[in-house]
């Protein structure tokens, strides 16, 4: 199976996935894939939002419905959730529109919201706006991306493997960092304590 067959068939689902559980990297690709004509840049935005829309709501009526047991079992959350609270206090509006690019909160951000005293229909609206302008961002930012690479280098054809590979990896190593400083700033805490 081509690189080519694979984006076709699994583009929109993966994106959709991906987008649910944390989503940029997966949402560049898609927007790179896009730029490359695999995939079309319209239903990419619309699976993003879609997979980002649902992971969200999905952890807000957690945090809502579940919060205490959750809590229980992942003490690594406390921490997170009195930064989120304290942004939810000052920034509630602004902070539920754009959680989405506040890398290390976006899980536990509409967690904190469904502990917090907002209303379902408030964060449902201000959620959905917030998840289309993140996915048309990040998904453009990607489509723009491809086509700055090709004006500098030309066609990509031959290039297109390793970039996507490139693109992924990054994502992975940003991942892996961040996953990295978190546990090492949990480990910290606990000795101070």
């Amino acid at each position: 199976m081509t690189l080519e067959s694979l984006i076709s068939t699994y583009g929109y689902a993966a994106i959709l996935v991906g987008t649910f559980v944390e989503g940029e990297t997966v949402l560049v690709l898609g927007g790179f894939a896009a730029h490359r004509g695999y995939l079309e840049l319209p239903w990419v935005i619309l699976a993003a939002f879609v997979g980002s829309l649902c992971g969200d709501q999905l952890f807000f009526f957690l945090g809502r419905r579940h919060s205490h047991f959750i809590l229980e079992h992942r003490p690594a959350f406390k921490g997170k959730m009195e930064r989120a609270n304290r942004l939810i206090t000052r920034f509630q509006t602004p902070l539920i529109l754009g959680f989405r690019f506040l890398y290390g909160l976006r899980t536990v951000m509409p967690f904190a919201l469904g502990v917090s005293t907002v209303a379902v229909v408030r964060f449902v609206v201000l959620n959905a706006i917030g998840a289309l302008g993140w996915a048309t961002g990040v998904a453009v930012g990607g489509y723009v991306f491809g086509s700055a690479l090709e004006l500098a280098m030309g066609d990509l054809k031959h290039y297109e493997f390793r970039l996507f590979g490139a693109i992924a990896i990054t994502g992975i190593v940003i991942w892996a960092l961040y996953f990295y400083r978190d546990r090492q700033n949990r480990g910290y805490r606990s000795q101070k304590e």
